[in-house]
């Protein structure tokens, strides 16, 4: 939890910074770069960052942590070229990658930023949460490396991300290591034999719940321009301060229920710890939200704060989705997974759309709302028919 909450708390400052220091179309393009780099790397783990949790308790740890990391890597340059080369069909405003030597950087910056994602996978599996927070420390020196860069433009943005990634892929790397699990360049058949229908299920359903939060600044970037991507960015990043309390005790639900722990028992647990800490720090965001945004800057607050306002409204019911998919990846109900997170992510996306022509930037958090609340729903009538309660 403190790991998450420093996370998405480096995250918050550093896009404060970024808008006090860089202009609003700087930051827009900054902003769906770094998504794009996200949605790449989720787009390279074939769900085997799940599987990493799932079986490190019973495999040889550092088998099963380099074969993941080859794979991903390998999948994560062959996809960031692709991208690179498809830059005027994906987004024309992206070709300032096309220099030789913003692709070298592009391509550096995504594979380090996939070693940081499964180191972070792994110390959770190893259940070494201090490591992840010095990790998280790393990471959070972007906030640091943002301010030299300013002469970039949005490329300095970008770069203090991709050099934060360097720096805590490293460290991570060492301290990892410490705990018994060091990357070479063994690959194990069986392991993958194994994990593949677990981790093929896992990487679809995964896909699908953290993509959309990777392909709104690009859509918003394409359709609405630079500026209101600016405005929804920086509304999600405050939000994303309430977003990690549910996915970091969802995923410490993960880690014990793969551990052999009463599920129902630790469900009970884990939803009040989410509700106990989500109500007072929803409260604090939704009436504090105008202050917040308006120490970023006056056009931040006149135009995101309904949007964050309504965000923190659609958090409940992304909690209780969220809890109830990591109970499905316990019990390895693949299908219940993906048929719940494909309603999601087709409700995000479709609606995201649809809404962001009409309403414009705010369009996207009724979005959000009808997406998760549709699957909060859903989720209530699987519960009963499973007589959970």
């Amino acid at each position: 939890m403190l790991t998450s909450l420093s996370s998405a708390g480096f995250g918050f400052f550093f896009w404060m910074l970024a808008a006090k220091l860089y202009p609003k179309e700087d930051v827009g393009i900054a902003t769906a770069l770094i998504s794009s780099i996200g949605l790449l790397i989720l787009l390279s783990r074939f769900g085997l960052d799940v599987s990493i949790i799932r079986f490190f308790p019973e495999k040889d740890k550092s088998s099963i942590f380099s074969t993941t990391a080859l794979i991903t890597m390998f999948f994560t340059v062959l996809l960031g070229l692709i991208f690179i080369i498809g830059i005027d069909i994906w987004s024309p405003r992206f070709r300032i990658l096309s220099s030789f030597q913003n692709t070298v950087l592009y391509i550096l910056f995504i594979t380090a930023s996939s070693i940081v994602a499964l180191t972070t996978v792994s110390f959770t599996a190893v259940r070494r949460a201090e490591y992840g927070f010095i990790q998280s420390l790393m990471v959070g020196s972007r906030v640091i490396i943002l301010i030299p860069f300013v002469f970039l433009g949005a490329m300095g943005i970008y770069g203090a991300v991709g050099a934060s990634f360097i720096l805590a892929g490293v460290v991570s790397l060492v301290l990892l290591a410490r705990s018994g699990v060091n990357l070479s360049l063994r690959f194990d058949r069986n392991f993958l034999n194994e994990a593949f229908h677990f981790s093929a299920g896992n990487f679809i359903a995964g896909l699908l719940m953290a993509a959309p939060a990777q392909i709104l600044p690009l859509m918003v970037l394409n359709v609405l321009g630079a500026q209101e991507t600016a405005h929804y960015y920086i509304a999600f990043a405050i939000t994303s301060l309430l977003f990690t309390i549910p996915n970091a005790l969802s995923t410490s639900l993960f880690v014990e229920g793969s551990h052999g722990e009463g599920l129902k028992k630790a469900t009970v647990k884990s939803l009040r710890a989410i509700f106990l800490l989500m109500i007072p720090a929803a409260l604090i965001l939704y009436f504090a939200g105008d202050w917040l945004l308006g120490l970023i800057g006056k056009d931040y607050a006149a135009s995101g704060l309904e949007l964050l306002r309504i965000m923190v409204v659609s958090s409940f019911f992304m909690a209780i989705s969220s809890i109830y998919m990591t109970i499905k990846k316990v019990q390895k109900d693949i299908l219940g997974l993906i048929l719940l997170s494909g309603l999601i992510f087709s409700l995000l996306i479709g609606l995201g759309y649809v809404f962001m022509l009409w309403y414009g930037v705010t369009g996207i958090g009724y979005a959000y709302v009808a997406g998760y609340g549709v699957g909060a729903l859903a989720v209530g009538v699987m519960v009963w028919r499973e007589k959970w309660v």
